[in-house]
């Protein structure tokens, strides 16, 4: 231990004695290690850190299937109950259905987000209320399920966190509730951001209802059953339900997935890949550190020889430098802990809304252990080639009176060479993976949503029932705000519709009048829209053929319905849709014709497939729930507040659900993609300028080091040209190395990536060539600089030079 502590002190004198080098070097390692450390974090997060829920591994979520149209779907309340009567698998099964609630009295009107929950959600997750009760299995019935629990940031935003919150009353939608429980405040599930929380209580209709997909199962294997087991159990109820209700049923199929892997979804891929991708910066960092401590061991060769000639052994000078390279490390990694502190907020801030667990991201003690444990790595990675090197010196070389042996050893320049070669080659591939995501994200940006986003404002309400029992109530409420929303300075348009794209959807089956019936157990289907006559021209969405809907088209009128490009050439490739009709499955059964054509719209996202789409005037089919789309002449932002005040002009008790504009809902659709590129850019960039500093700082040394020998060749007749196409060649070829070594590990490797891109492929030849000569000019500036200062070396202080 004596001889540790010796070992430490006398390394941090050393460290003392060069700050440059010690600066240099902690910055690198900071970098490294920070980037390393924030990244971790949201890894640690999101994919490693368990659910806080009792067992979680036992917890998987239940989806029904129908391919190929539904590779994954929601369940009808029908066959969740006849799961439950049936399966022998789970401990427990559960559901819920998300609903909105308008809370008034007690302040202003709140649209609070909420579900309905069978009774068991709570114990089949394994959490309970933090003030109060969970629910009682009779109070899952109707007539009986006027209680709710409610969220821990409604009670602390609305209630003040009154204790005595427990018994009081609620009026959610025109209805009393009374309030039992308080959910924990870090309670999330599938991080919906829910306030309340009341009972299923099937009704008579939903107990019988097997087509209509809306509910949520999760279920709690038994302990001993694995997935694979219970998934078997599941498609062999699924294929008894399909031969007791075949109308329904047909080709359904059930889909078992991990409650963790189903909530971190498509982020899995780029997470990995970001974290690939700073441990390859962390690497390049390492090759930057080792090169400073090979050029800092040629220095010190004369001391090591001395000390080698008094008796000490290999081993204790290897120990001797590496106990300063791991002081170097955890110097760095301490600094560079304060950066991922920094950094993690910065990341966060970058982060999608929609990233999963995202609130539980922090530095956490794993993360502590984990920045500690790639500290002393990286203190032994950088470190042991360096102590290696250095641990055998040439005692004759280094011991003459000004020799030249200590700065002349080539085998300490090809390690060096090496390291530069390496990081380019890395560099390379960081720079290649940014540039395709950058292509990527640059294509999808160019996909047309199918409307205009510019100056529009998305206004979500929802009408209670209890208030609006009757469809054409609520279709009165709509159009008189509507009328009066028109009315308001600024506005272009006004419209509104069931459903939005990029922010919900709502699938209907349908049937061409005239044509055969499909076959069992296959569907047509297609994302259904109820809107108001200016809708379209609130999106700007162009009329394709025939018209829009007008005034004339309510509940007295024909029943009509206009249909998208998609939908024209996929059911009616050599026919005119127009007059043709269309029977929506869900609903009146009632034919309606088809009376104009409309352009394509992406519902669910820039890079997904156009759907097949239909509209129904909402004067002939009024929802309760409707988006508002208001027009403006310019910033529709500013637009905002009148609109809410118009609302409550109408209906002073109705709330409004959000006000957004569209081009954050298009933005919010291509966040994830937007993360992904920005950090893996952020990463590459950072890695080029490492890159570009090793070559630099390897190309200096060698000039320092050849000096003399640069001063013959001038004073033999040797022009500038000619030594700075020594120097630069001599760098140009580590560079080419690197490059070529980098671009065959990217053929190899951006492969892993090909989930991440749009319109892109993996091995994209004008992304690899134009990265290469990026790279390529990156380090040829690299070389000239030091090139350019051994050109103008003075021969007679050359050949002086030792």
């Amino acid at each position: 231990m004596n001889t540790f502590w010796q070992d430490l002190r006398y390394g941090a004198r050393m460290l003392w004695k060069k700050p440059g080098f010690t600066v240099v070097a902690f910055v690198t390692l900071a970098l490294g290690v920070g980037a390393n450390t924030a990244i971790f974090s949201v890894v640690n997060a999101v994919l490693l850190r368990p659910l806080p829920f009792a067992d979680p591994d036992r917890l998987v979520v239940i989806r029904e299937t129908k391919l190929p149209q539904f590779p994954e779907f929601s369940v009808s309340p029908g066959n969740f109950l006849d799961w439950q009567r049936q399966t022998t698998v789970f401990e427990q099964i559960a559901a819920l259905s998300g609903v909105s609630y308008n809370l008034i009295g007690s302040g202003e009107p709140e649209r609070l987000r909420g579900s309905r929950v069978t009774a068991n959600l709570f114990s089949t997750l394994g959490v309970k209320p933090a003030l109060g009760r969970d629910f009682k299995p009779e109070e899952d019935q109707e007539g009986r399920n006027n209680v709710v629990i409610i969220s821990y940031g409604l009670w602390a935003r609305r209630f003040g966190a009154d204790p005595n919150i427990i018994g009081q009353a609620l009026t959610l939608s025109g209805r009393s509730y009374t309030v039992i429980g308080v959910m924990p405040q870090t309670f999330r599930l599938l991080d919906r951001a829910t306030d309340v929380w009341a009972p299923m209580a099937f009704t008579a209709q939903e107990r019988e209802n097997h087509g209509d997909h809306y509910i949520f199962a999760f279920g709690r294997l038994k302990p001993q059953v694995t997935q694979e087991q219970a998934t078997a159990e599941m498609r062999t109820i699924a294929q008894r339900l399909e031969q007791q209700y075949p109308d329904s049923n047909a080709g359904w199929g059930v889909k078992l997935v991990p409650l963790l892997q189903y909530m971190v979804g498509d982020m899995r891929p780029a997470l990995l890949v970001l974290l690939g991708a700073v441990a390859l910066v962390l690497l390049i960092a390492c090759a930057n550190v080792a090169n400073l401590l090979l050029a800092r061991a040629a220095a010190r060769q004369k001391e090591i020889a001395i000390r080698t000639a008094m008796g000490a052994g290999r081993w204790r000078i290897m120990r001797q430098l590496l106990t300063e390279s791991v002081l170097l490390a955890l110097i760095g990694g301490s600094l560079g802990l304060l950066l991922a502190v920094w950094g993690l907020d910065l990341l966060l801030a970058l982060a999608p809304e929609n990233l999963p667990r995202v609130k539980d991201v922090s530095i956490d003690a794993r993360a502590l252990g984990f920045t500690f444990g790639i500290t002393l790595l990286t203190g032994v990675l950088f470190g042991f080639v360096p102590a290696l090197q250095a641990s055998r010196p040439n005692l004759n070389e280094t011991l003459k009176e000004g020799g030249r042996g200590m700065t002349g050893d080539a085998r300490r320049q090809r390690v060096r060479h090496a390291l530069v070669a390496g990081e380019i080659a890395v560099a390379l591939l960081l720079l290649i993976g940014a540039g395709l995501l950058l292509k990527s994200f640059w294509r999808l940006q160019e996909v047309e949503p199918g409307f205009n986003p510019k100056n529009a404002l998305a206004v979500n309400l929802e009408l209670p029932r209890m208030k609006y029992p009757e469809d054409q109530q609520c279709a009165a409420f709509y159009s008189q705000l509507i009328e009066r929303v028109s009315s308001l300075p600024g506005v272009q348009a006004v419209g509104a519709s069931s459903v939005l794209p990029f922010a919900d959807d709502y699938v209907v089956g349908f049937v061409i009048q005239g044509r055969p019936p499909v076959a069992p157990g296959e569907m047509r289907s297609a994302n259904y829209y109820a809107v108001s006559p200016d809708y379209f021209k609130a999106m700007g969405i162009p009329l394709i053929r025939g018209r829009f809907f007008t005034e004339r088209d309510n509940q007295d009128a024909p029943r009509v319905m206009i249909i998208n490009e998609t939908m024209a050439r996929r059911y009616f490739p050599d026919e005119d849709p127009i007059g043709k009709r269309i029977l929506i499955t869900q609903g009146p059964e009632t034919f309606r014709e088809i009376v104009g054509i409309v352009g394509d719209v992406k519902q669910y996202g820039l890079d997904t497939e156009t759907t097949a789409q239909t509209y129904e005037p909402y004067l002939q089919q009024p929802f309760s729930f409707m988006t508002l789309v208001v027009r403006a002449t310019t910033d529709a932002t500013s637009l905002g507040a009148a609109v809410r005040s118009q609302v409550l002009a109408v209906d002073k008790d109705q709330p409004v659900s959000s006000i957004e504009t569209l081009e954050k809902l298009v933005s919010d659709s291509v966040a994830r993609q937007r993360f992904s590129m920005t950090l893996l850019g952020v990463f590459a960039g950072v890695a080029l300028v490492l890159a570009a500093v090793g070559i630099y700082g390897v190309m200096a040394y060698a000039v320092t080091q050849r000096t003399h020998e640069i001063g013959i060749r001038m004073a033999l007749g040797a022009q500038d040209v000619d030594v700075l196409r020594l120097v630069i060649g001599q760098g140009m070829i580590l560079a080419l190395i690197g490059v070529a070594c980098g671009l065959i590990g990217a053929f190899a490797l951006t492969r892993l990536m090909s989930s991440l891109l749009f319109g892109v492929r993996a091995t994209d030849p004008f992304v690899f060539a134009g990265v290469a000569l990026l790279l390529a000019g990156v380090a040829l500036v690299a070389c000239y600089i030091p090139a350019r200062r051994a050109a103008r070396v003075d021969p007679n202080v050359a050949l002086r030079y030792e």
